[in-house]
């Protein structure tokens, strides 16, 4: 797939998808005779993980930790090998969920917010002088 269908894919632009590629996250799989990016269905479900992974904040860093976790762990590790990378997984899983709480505690303020705004607007709408035309 080139470049464009892989964003309208995933939801990302071009140019996020060309600075994960920048940066070494998701380079494409290939190149066209005519130097177009051409990408996989592995390339594509990688950008899916990342574009999961970005409104729980992680760093670039993170990011590409995580895909070298995987990685390894779809790769012929010894045992010992396999529990590590797991306990590293593992840790990232924890964060995720730390940050997925912060999440939803800020989007019950939010809704509250919201909430005490529609009080208000029922409150003085139901004072709002009505003229008849």
């Amino acid at each position: 797939m080139q470049i464009g269908e892989v964003a309208e894919r995933v939801k990302l632009s071009l140019r996020t998808i060309r600075h994960y590629e920048e940066v070494g996250l998701v380079p494409p799989s290939a190149r066209s005779k005519g130097g177009f990016r051409l990408y996989t269905e592995a390339d594509v479900q990688r950008l899916l993980l990342i574009r999961r992974m970005k409104p729980l904040g992680f760093t670039l860093e993170e990011m590409a930790d995580v895909l070298d976790l995987l990685d390894g762990l779809s790769a012929d590790a010894t045992p010992a090998d396999r529990d590590a990378l797991l306990d590293r997984l593992t840790m990232y899983r924890e964060a995720a969920g730390q940050r997925i709480d912060a999440l939803r505690e800020q989007l019950d303020v939010a809704v509250n917010f919201a909430d005490k705004l529609q009080e208000h607007l029922d409150l003085h709408s139901s004072k709002r002088i009505r003229t008849e035309p």
